[in-house]
């Protein structure tokens, strides 16, 4: 079998019905029971019937998808799936990554994405904070861009922007306050960014303003048991993989308000011997980023039954 990595995606992957290519495998019903009693909600229903409008809500958005990358995992591994060389997920993915490697459950997990995106939404008002992709561009010029925006308002500003999501080599997406964001896509554009695309989002995820959310996950995450990982996690906050509970517990906490370093976790992967990375869970949006990071690799998803019958075919 081929040396494989599988990898979970975050927000903005989700969609109505994403789960309905499983049909009746067992595995999802009993997933979806484990994530509602975790909750107290009916996490298959919202799922299955959306609305949309609900499903992209934050709150309701980081539970399902990670309920959604841990259905796949399961479905993989009960089908005869091998385990893969190491873990590692985009943003919220990263706990998709961490049940996969039996470091946290589903019913710890559920709770704590839940409180995670609750916080995050707290810590800016709606309207106040955005995010943009800046496509067409080399990171170092998008963050010496935001550097230059903020300088435009002048010393002791309270505007914030930030570069947060290093996705592949010339997509960067920035974070902070509207104006912020607004004048670093000027400044961006004019420096010969392609395109500078707002995105709809409610609250500027992995910048410094989510630093109050963070300080609420730390304590819920406090009182979480972790186990020993038994499959290597890359995290995206240090792109390494610790072993120590609260070393782990610590890298949580930054990733909520610290940059996506996909780009470098991509290469980590590969430095540890990795040719094929496979996304676990919907959409296809990290094997689109895998190729672009590096050609040799190979990526590919796994979210229903025929990705599940290709990805077995593809690593045989």
């Amino acid at each position: 079998m081929k040396s494989f990595a599988f990898v979970f995606p975050g927000q903005g992957s989700q969609s109505v019905g994403m789960l309905d290519g499983w049909g009746d495998h067992p595995v999802v019903a009993q997933t979806l029971q484990e994530a509602s009693d975790a909750l107290g909600e009916d996490v298959g229903l919202l799922i299955k019937e959306g609305p949309k409008e609900a499903l992209a809500l934050t709150t309701n958005t980081q539970p399902v998808m990670l309920v959604a990358g841990v259905v796949a995992w399961r479905v993989w591994r009960a089908e005869g799936g091998a385990a893969p060389v190491a873990v590692a997920g985009h943003s919220l993915g990263e706990y998709s990554a961490l049940v996969a490697a039996g470091v946290l459950t589903l019913a710890q997990a559920a709770p704590l994405v839940r409180l995670r995106a609750a916080a995050m939404q707290e810590a800016v008002p709606v309207g106040t904070g955005a995010m943009a992709a800046i496509l067409g561009m080399e990171a170092s010029k998008v963050i010496a861009g935001c550097a230059e925006a903020l300088a435009s308002f002048g010393p002791g500003t309270v505007e914030v922007v930030e570069a947060v999501n290093f996705n592949d080599p010339i997509q960067t997406v920035i974070a902070g306050t509207k104006a912020g964001v607004d004048k670093a896509c000027e400044v961006l554009k004019a420096a010969g960014a392609k395109r500078a695309l707002p995105l709809p989002v409610s609250a500027p995820f992995h910048s410094s303003l989510m630093k109050p959310a963070a300080e609420k996950l730390r304590m819920a995450l406090a009182e979480v048991a972790l186990a020993t990982p038994q499959i290597p996690v890359v995290n995206n906050v240090d792109v390494v993989v610790q072993q120590d509970a609260d070393a782990i517990r610590e890298a949580l906490y930054r990733q909520a308000f610290g940059p996506v370093r996909w780009v470098e976790c991509v290469h980590a992967l590969k430095g540890r011997g990795v040719t094929h990375i496979i996304e676990c869970g919907p959409g296809k949006v990290l094997a689109g980023l895998t190729k672009r990071i590096d050609p040799e690799l190979v990526g590919a998803a796994l979210f229903d039954s025929a990705t599940l019958a290709e990805t077995r075919e593809l690593l045989a």
